[in-house]
């Protein structure tokens, strides 16, 4: 039996008490609960035009989503200023995010996951934090560098329950490699890089390496609802036409692969695969409907009757099923798919030796079958520094080209 509004007054007409009628008003009021409506912004399928839109004038709930989104498309354009702008913005809302009004609401019974601020998964979570780390070394600050990669990290791992610990490979050769640079030991991150390494083993430190080639490519997870109520996360991802990257400068040829795969890290904590599934509030729902179309039948059968205890204790249990079926309407259990999805799928790094002054470099990216893409290909002139500092590049499969750095 399902109960409409019109079914609803319908059966308080039918009763024809006053105390019904206040029980079932309150009890409707959840199902319209969140239903403000939310400013339309026109998108135009270009990030750079629509995240900056977005972020000012779309949902509040939205705008660290649209921040993420931005300042990647930002870095691919080597708008790194921007980027730097964009994520401490987020980072700095979605670290404030456990006292939201909107998460508190969303962990109720009556509210989707989707009204809650958005922050992101933790592999997202951990995106922001290792872009952050990137740009902080672009600007010769490997010590926050670290402090943001080790932030990655916590984002990756069960801080509470100590049940998984993370496992990004890139996180920890990257602490171990700034640790080094600041005049640390690096190895014991380092030993973690190695045994964290699924797709390829990361090569030892080099000490006199000064150009540092932070790579990203393929098409990254996306989210989808499945389930009766559609309150189970899943993630998907799309065939990458790209499997490795070739640096090519000067006499050095480099081929690289990817490091830690963002898929794999959407769909596992601790290398164990996880069903994201938000069971409560789908239990509930399915408990109540029952429970109020049982009770609304029983009671009605039970009024019908011409014994007034009978009629009395039938409007009761009417009552009650019209409470609890719409109580049961207004839960929503559905699972929150808003996704930050221009995330590449594959991380690689890279560090060479390389002379003070221009070089130009070849970035080529590859196939599964080690076939160059043309399509794909960056070229780029990368002025080394002669005060020692580490020259930091961003190379996406999607980067803008010829770039001059």
């Amino acid at each position: 039996m399902r109960l409409t509004g019109k079914r609803v007054r319908a059966l308080v007409t039918t009763v024809g008490t006053k105390q019904l009628g206040g029980w079932v008003a309150l009890a409707a009021g959840l199902l319209l609960a969140g239903c403000a409506s939310e400013p339309q912004v026109h998108l135009t399928g270009n990030v750079l035009i629509d995240g900056p839109r977005m972020i000012t004038n779309g949902p509040p709930k939205d705008r660290v989503m649209w921040q993420y989104r931005t300042a990647a498309a930002a870095m691919r354009h080597g708008e790194y200023d921007y980027a730097k702008e964009l994520l401490d913005d987020a980072l700095l809302t979605s670290g404030g995010v456990s006292q939201d009004k909107s998460a508190k609401l969303a962990r109720s019974y009556f509210h989707p996951e989707s009204t809650k601020t958005f922050i992101g998964e933790p592999y997202e979570r951990v995106m922001a934090f290792y872009y952050r780390g990137i740009l902080y070394w672009m600007d010769g600050e490997p010590d926050n560098a670290r402090a943001c990669f080790r932030s990655a990290a916590i984002q990756d791992a069960d801080a509470d329950k100590h049940e998984y610990a993370a496992d990004y490979v890139l996180l920890d050769y990257l602490d171990g490699l700034a640790t080094l640079k600041l005049g640390g030991d690096g190895s014991d991150a380092f030993k973690r890089s190695e045994k964290e390494a699924r797709l390829a083993k990361p090569p030892p430190y080099s000490t006199n390496a000064n150009v540092l080639f932070f790579l990203e490519f393929g098409p990254g997870p996306f989210k989808y609802a499945t389930g009766e109520y559609h309150d189970e996360l899943r993630f998907g991802v799309v065939a990458s036409p790209v499997d490795s990257a070739q640096l090519r400068v000067e006499n050095q040829t480099i081929t690289v692969g990817p490091y830690d795969d963002l898929y794999f890290q959407a769909t596992t904590r601790g290398g164990r695969v996880m069903d994201h599934i938000l069971g409560n509030k789908a239990v509930f729902k399915q408990t109540t409907g029952v429970a109020g179309t049982a009770a609304i039948v029983g009671g009605a059968i039970a009024a019908s009757q011409n014994n007034r205890t009978a009629q009395n204790v039938g409007l009761g249990l009417m009552a009650a099923g019209i409470i609890a079926s719409i109580v049961s309407a207004a839960t929503r259990p559905e699972a929150d798919v808003r996704t930050w999805n221009n995330l590449p799928r594959f991380l690689a790094f890279a560090a060479l030796a390389l002379p003070p002054g221009p070089h130009q470099v070849t970035v080529q990216f590859r196939d599964a079958a080690g076939t160059a893409l043309p399509q794909f290909t960056k070229v780029l002139t990368v002025n080394v520094p002669s005060d020692g500092k580490d020259k930091v590049i961003f190379v996406s499969d999607q980067s803008l080209t010829p770039q001059t750095l």
